[in-house]
């Protein structure tokens, strides 16, 4: 579908959703970023839902100004996926010791590593600027200095809630391992730190929500911020990466036999913030639950833990400033889906997924997110598909 415009205070609301399927609790944080005097453009995509700050598949522009609440506090969380010259015929029957090797490389939930991952030993793991990134800690807020061994520790690690990681099958039958994760404590952290920061400006105290308050362009909080908010950026990507590069030497050992090739990783964040330039303007682009789909551009869309997930290509579609869907979105809350929900029925939705199938993942269940393909469907004009994925191990934290 294209999208349907619904009146905003300041700018048009675009959707590429039917508005009347939208909860109201984030209509209503849709209108009131729309009140926004800095606010330029807003779209949203079909996997939109209620969130925390700001709504969960907006993408906000302004010019002059950022909302750190609208990045959320998952700052630089997104997608990594690789494509290997394994196919289905190359996977034992059980894959239980595979799943159990992933989660002894790669710490979930709370976890970390006993220590810091040396990147200088990872096969193939480019390490250029892996030093200045850890020099440029000591610029960022002092309010989270003491959080440094943890980070360190913590980086090349999954989390938990909707993270995950899994082995993946295309529609040839060809191996994809694919992961979703963002800056974990650290960048939480640096959120929350700021939000608060931000909400304390006099010229945010007259916002219909102060979870929308800014920090505005040439002013020593905004540097601050946008210090902060890129390191936690790059965090984010260097965890990702290397997860991966553990994930693939995982593989390695695993079949060794058949010595895997891995083709070039596809990486996309999908809650940041990006400099860009809209209809003559510089604007700052605020993508919480949204991936760049700028033209040529490779994203990674999953589904949920039991249904399957898309590799695509953007086609550049402006209207949307550039870009599409992270996922198939919630269709109800977490605490909703453990109330209606039981371990039985996750068994159930998950048939023929090696994974967890107990009540501390009940919340993950496919039935609590919308069906992907039609997340899919309504943004054809956004994304063109590459390769439809099916998990057969999907690891949670």
């Amino acid at each position: 579908m294209s999208y349907v415009e619904v009146p905003g205070a300041q700018v048009p609301i675009r959707m590429w959703t039917d508005p009347a399927t939208v909860e109201g609790a984030a209509l209503q944080q849709l209108r009131n970023v729309a009140t926004l005097p800095w606010i330029k453009g807003l779209a949203v995509m079909p996997d939109v839902h209620y969130g925390k700050g700001a709504t969960v598949g907006s993408v906000i522009a302004m010019r002059g100004a950022v909302c750190p609440a609208a990045v959320g506090v998952d700052i630089g969380c997104g997608m990594s996926a690789v494509k290997t010259s394994l196919t289905a015929n190359d996977l034992p029957g059980d894959l239980s010791r595979l799943r159990s090797k992933i989660e002894q490389a790669i710490p979930v939930g709370r976890g970390m590593h006993d220590d810091a991952v040396d990147p200088s030993r990872l096969h193939g793991y480019a390490t250029a600027g892996w030093d200045d990134f850890w020099t440029r800690f000591d610029g960022i807020a002092d309010a989270v200095k003491f959080r440094q061994d943890r980070a360190t520790k913590q980086m090349g690690t999954l989390g938990s809630g909707n993270h995950f990681i899994e082995f993946c099958l295309d529609e040839n039958d060809s191996v994809w391992l694919m992961l979703h994760s963002g800056s974990r404590n650290i960048g939480k952290e640096l959120a929350d730190f700021h939000i608060g920061e931000a909400q304390k400006l006099p010229h945010n105290q007259g916002l219909v929500d102060r979870d929308l308050a800014v920090f505005i362009a040439d002013t020593p909080q905004m540097a601050a911020y946008r210090n902060d908010l890129f390191w936690a950026q790059e965090y984010a990507k260097h965890n990702r990466a290397i997860m991966m590069a553990l994930f693939q030497d995982v593989v390695r050992k695993e079949f060794k036999k058949a010595r895997p090739a891995f083709d070039p990783v596809i990486s996309c964040h999908h809650n940041y913030v990006a400099e860009e330039r809209y209809e003559g303007m510089d604007l700052l682009v605020t993508r919480k639950g949204a991936i760049r789909a700028g033209s040529g551009d490779y994203g990674i869309i999953p589904g949920s833990m039991g249904t399957g997930s898309y590799i695509v290509k953007g086609l550049g579609n402006e209207k949307s400033f550039n870009s599409a869907s992270h996922g198939a979105g919630r269709k109800m809350s977490r605490n909703a889906a453990k109330k209606r929900f039981s371990t039985k029925d996750l068994e159930e939705q998950t048939r023929g997924v090696e994974c967890r199938k107990d009540s501390g993942v009940v919340d993950e269940i496919p039935g609590a997110y919308k069906p992907i393909g039609k997340v899919i469907e309504q943004q054809k004009d956004l994304v063109q598909v590459i390769a439809k994925l099916k998990q057969v191990i999907c690891v949670k934290g």
